[in-house]
């Protein structure tokens, strides 16, 4: 019997789209997803961090977003989302603990 190797990546580094969603929604402001997009691609374009051409991080971004609004960390009124501050930072803190551990790691 053969043993199959696993070829997937095991560690992955932090995602700078959720990352950069994170710190502008941890803003005191309620932004519309077109206003908010254009301050999360002007960061990451500042960071080199936006590759993939820009309707695809949009809709990356946009799922992101959802997932966020999901978890409850960000609030959905009509077509501006909030975010909770209390619960972002939380989060990015979490994130920020992960990442360090995968650094470590490797």
């Amino acid at each position: 019997m053969a043993i199959q190797k696993k070829n997937a990546f095991s560690r992955r580094l932090p995602d700078l789209v959720t990352e950069e969603l994170v710190s502008v929604l941890s803003q005191k402001k309620s932004f519309e997803f077109k206003q908010l997009f254009e301050v999360v691609h002007e960061n990451l374009r500042q960071r080199n961090a936006a590759s993939g051409g820009e309707e695809m991080l949009r809709l990356r971004a946009y799922e992101k977003l959802q997932n966020l609004v999901a978890r409850g960390v960000v609030k959905k009124s009509g077509k501006s989302y909030k975010g909770d501050a209390a619960a972002l930072a939380a989060m990015a803190a979490t994130n920020a603990q992960a990442a360090a551990t995968v650094v470590s790691k490797t």
